[in-house]
């Protein structure tokens, strides 16, 4: 079996799914190492895996984004983003296509070293590197390693064509879609942040590897060999270019542990007081900054549903929102959320990949409420194949969630045993086989 590095940013949401797989990868027989920044190291060790400290940008979220210790410039960055959020879609999205531009080739050079470096004393046969990280990928098309992609959110971070552009959502949801000048000026910038990444990295591949072949279009640049998408494979998604193998695992969440006995005793009480139902409120490692749309949920759900109990995952605005806590609410930083989804009756998030295939594994209809990033595209999906309802975040008034929830239950609660069933066929174990058998064959071929 070979020996694969599984090459991870320093962001929870996408170093928890790789290190899945790469626990999976060992399961399946490969000798495995994670490479991750050091503040990672734990989920090396939970999976069972070697660890390779290497940092490949200067940001960071090791759980809760503004608990992440970062330097002054970077949480003024993330400060200016939140404030795009509230400012409506487009808005979140040009301010992250203008943080694209300031930080996407860092230290290109720096991650070229550490990769070569890293490939000298490790010796892998293979990497697996997550698709967001340009500079891994580019460091890799130039030393010509052998590597396979890790889509870690939306199908469409791996551009179908000529016509796709890396931070332009390729569906919009109903609640949501923004008027034709805002989205041509989307448009506009994201094709300039192709343009000018596109030109970067034709220079750095001609003064680092001038016998390669051009890496093409920066954004569009992935493994020629295998792509894992963390996704279930819909059939109205963008048909991807041709080529490598497309291994649609349809999450890429490890089995929840159990309930510890504290958070079995805090479910327990909240649907005494609940009668039923519970639902649990999470808008991701970043969003939690939004206490103000954390605020407008849970009081629409505490004032309108009398049958309902909540859990709020709040981030570093816990004490800001602790008010809210009660007999009938839960407020704290951060949740067990897998574990949480087999228990709970619906989830209110932020259209997040993770929590969206996460919900489906687990059968659990959700309310959606995307600010940034591709949720707009998974909120689509999820509107399209009936998973849930979506929301606009920053138009919404306490009574509409409740509407919502009751929408959810009536109309995507009665699909949800199909959708999990199907989703389960595959995951982690499946992707790892599926990976290592296209890798074979790539090798034999050879």
């Amino acid at each position: 079996m070979p020996r694969v590095v599984v090459v991870s940013p320093p962001f929870m949401s996408h170093a928890r799914p790789l290190s899945v797989l790469a626990g999976a990868l060992r399961l399946r027989g490969a000798d495995v190492y994670f490479a991750c920044a050091p503040a990672f190291e734990h989920l090396a060790r939970e999976a069972g895996v070697g660890f390779e400290p290497l940092s490949v940008t200067r940001n960071a979220n090791t759980g809760v984004a503004e608990g992440t210790e970062q330097d002054a410039q970077e949480a003024a960055r993330l400060a200016e983003f939140l404030d795009a959020t509230k400012e409506g879609a487009v808005s979140a999205l040009l301010a992250q296509a203008r943080h694209r531009r300031a930080d996407m080739l860092a230290d290109p050079d720096g991650v070229l070293d550490a990769l070569r470096s890293a490939d000298r004393r490790l010796r892998p046969d293979w990497y697996v590197v997550d698709q967001l990280s340009y500079p891994v990928t580019l460091a890799l098309h130039c030393l010509g390693l052998p590597y396979a992609t890790f889509c870690p959110g939306h199908p469409s971070y791996v551009l179908s064509g000529p016509d796709a552009y890396f931070g332009v959502p390729y569906a919009w949801p109903d609640a949501l879609r923004p008027d034709p000048d805002r989205l041509g000026r989307l448009r506009a910038a994201a094709r300039e942040n192709d343009e000018a990444f596109t030109a970067l990295f034709a220079s750095f591949s001609r003064r680092h590897a001038p016998a390669r072949p051009a890496p093409g279009r920066a954004f569009a640049l992935s493994s020629p060999h295998a792509v894992v998408y963390a996704y279930p494979e819909f059939a109205w998604l963008p048909t991807p270019p041709p080529g490598p193998a497309r291994l649609f695992a349809g999450h890429m969440a490890a089995a929840p542990e159990p309930l510890d006995t504290e958070w079995d005793a805090r479910l327990r009480k909240l649907r005494a007081s609940g009668e039923e139902r519970v639902v649990l409120v999470a808008l991701g490692t970043f969003l939690s900054a939004r206490d103000d749309v954390l605020r407008t949920v849970v009081t629409g759900l505490l004032r309108g549903r009398p049958d309902v109990s909540v859990v709020v995952a709040a981030g570093e605005r816990s004490a800001a929102l602790a008010d809210l806590a009660g007999e009938r609410a839960v407020v704290v930083p951060s949740v067990p959320q897998r574990a949480l989804l087999e228990r709970v009756d619906a989830m209110v998030h932020h259209g997040g990949s993770n929590s969206f295939t996460e919900c489906l594994r687990a059968g659990v209809p959700a309310v959606l409420l995307p600010f940034s990033s591709d949720q707009f595209s998974v909120a689509r999906d999820a509107e399209r194949s009936g998973a849930g309802v979506v929301l606009d975040p920053n138009r919404l008034s306490p009574a509409d969630v409740p509407a919502a929830l009751e929408t959810v239950w009536r109309t995507a609660g009665p699909r949800m045993p199909d959708l999990a069933a199907s989703v389960r066929l595959r995951g982690p174990r499946w992707a790892a086989g599926e990976l290592l058998a296209a890798m074979a064959r790539r090798t034999s071929a050879d």
